[in-house]
């Protein structure tokens, strides 16, 4: 008999569940181009489903159902409350890209991306191996028929392509890595596998062989080097809409997954997976900045900058557990969690600026195509370079304040080598800084190719207005988001 705490821990995947069913259903008889109907549908079960997470986020209650399957914690909700708020703001920015695509002839954007949310909603709650993955399952196989949703470009299906065949790998290397795990613990479940590694009963060899796949099939997900391939290729290939989809709200779900397996159920073996981290760290950090140096297409640029910022996150991750003390685990893994959420709002509102300068047959997404982008609509502009000054880490953008977490994490550890990594990453800002303000001086220093009048519809103008204030507002008084971050986590470790 199922008690009534496991159906209050899925309350919000039931919904999310039954109104993608019936939204499937109900888009049969919308008739519009634009499918108004189905996206306002879809937003009103997203903003339900976003307060409900957020009520269980105040709340702070954790709850395990199932069987111990599912865990609804703090931590959990907040990173489903933001990745619901995500996904909204992503339909909003990219409906009218899409309706001038041929992109909304039904409504499967809409759809996919309410299934490819509920499989991230399954990754972050599961407290057993089968259940993250069968998440996992669920976002990648909705995110791969997004890719190739714009049938009728050779570029689109390629990305799907590639995406599918490395992600089918990856997922392989994952399941590997938990079946490893799971024949030398004997468990499924991340808490009976944490005491299982804890007891010291399990030998050592088989354990760590099981985890250098499991962090393999993490690194995929989290798109760092050297399991970085697909990044730049998808986010180019893919419709621009579906490249936000991507980049945006699925980095919450796999910082979530990887907090679950390797704090949660790992944590014993820390000293292990910090150094494979801190390999994947260093390797994002000068791959990505290096290579986006070369890009001239934007939004290539943007998924080799995604690729630094995943190491930077990384490096929060490495600085929990030092010398067996989990004293700064808290302060370590929170400064990850902040950085993951104010990349997430920041990606959001630059991919905003690249649809909204998107026209019929006319794809802005060439650092040239932004050229005299001031002279043509100075407020959209200084939206994008307060986003691009975030992303390089300049005060007083909340992205500045991402990266100084992340680095006093570091430092705090009170390990020489930690002090080598964040001067290394410091420097690594430096280069990546170079790339974003390339884009700034040619928006306000280069004469315009085009003077097409910039117009978005006024649900567009808002969430972006809104979205670009956030970036600045919260890089001005930051301690909310952090104190939010901390609580979140700590409450995760106590449990």
């Amino acid at each position: 008999m199922i008690d009534k705490l496991s159906w209050i821990s899925v309350y919000p995947e039931i919904i999310l569940l039954t109104m993608a069913c019936v939204i499937t259903l109900a888009d049969l008889a919308v008739k519009s181009t634009g499918r108004t109907g189905t996206y306002l549908l879809t937003l009103l079960t997203l903003v339900v489903v976003a307060t409900l997470e957020f009520t269980y986020a105040t709340v702070g209650t954790t709850i395990y159902g199932f069987g111990n399957m599912v865990v609804s914690d703090q931590m959990g909700s907040w990173l489903k409350c933001f990745a619901t708020i995500a996904v909204m703001v992503t339909l909003v920015y990219g409906r009218p890209y899409a309706a001038g695509r041929g992109m909304l002839r039904g409504g499967e954007m809409f759809i996919l991306s309410m299934f490819a949310l509920l499989g991230m909603f399954v990754m972050i709650s599961g407290n057993n191996f089968l259940v993250i993955y069968l998440g996992l399952e669920l976002l990648t196989l909705a995110s791969y028929a997004l890719v190739a949703l714009r049938r009728d470009s050779a570029v689109a299906i390629e990305a799907a392509m590639k995406y599918f065949v490395l992600g089918a790998l990856a997922s392989g290397f994952l399941l590997y890595g938990l079946s490893m795990m799971y024949g030398a613990t004997g468990s499924l479940d991340i808490n009976a596998v944490f005491k299982a590694i804890n007891s010291g009963q399990v030998k050592h060899q088989v354990l760590v062989f099981g985890l250098v796949f499991v962090v393999a099939g993490l690194a995929f997900k989290l798109g760092v080097v050297p399991f970085h391939m697909w990044i730049p290729d998808v986010y180019q290939g893919a419709p621009t809409a579906i490249t936000l989809l991507i980049g945006g709200a699925p980095k919450l779900a796999a910082f979530g997954i990887m907090i679950r397996l390797l704090v949660e159920g790992m944590l014993p073996l820390a000293i292990d997976w910090q150094q494979m981290l801190m390999v994947l760290s260093v390797g994002s950090l000068l791959v990505g900045n290096l290579a986006a140096i070369a890009q001239t297409n934007l939004k290539r640029m943007l998924a080799f900058s995604t690729i630094s910022h995943m190491g930077f996150v990384l490096l929060g991750m490495m600085a929990g557990v030092i010398n067996g003390k989990i004293n700064g685990a808290a302060n370590a893994y929170s400064s990850s969690m902040f950085y993951v959420v104010t990349y997430v709002l920041t990606t959001l509102a630059s991919f905003g600026i690249i649809l909204l300068l998107s026209r019929d047959g006319f794809e802005s997404e060439e650092i040239a195509d932004f050229a005299g982008l001031n002279q043509r609509s100075p407020f959209y502009a200084a939206v994008m370079a307060i986003c691009l000054f975030s992303l390089a880490g300049i005060p007083p953008m909340v992205g500045f304040y991402a990266k100084l977490s992340v680095l006093q994490a570091l430092i705090a550890s009170g390990q020489t080598f930690d002090l080598g990594l964040a001067i290394f990453a410091v420097m690594m800002s430096l280069i990546g800084a170079f790339y974003y303000l390339r884009v700034v001086k040619v928006m306000y220093f280069d004469q315009p190719i085009t003077a097409t009048e910039v117009s978005a519809p006024l649900d567009v103008r808002a969430v972006l207005s809104i979205n670009g204030a956030l970036v600045l507002v919260l890089g001005l008084v930051p301690g909310g988001l952090m104190a939010l971050c901390a609580n979140a986590v700590l409450q995760m470790l106590g449990t």
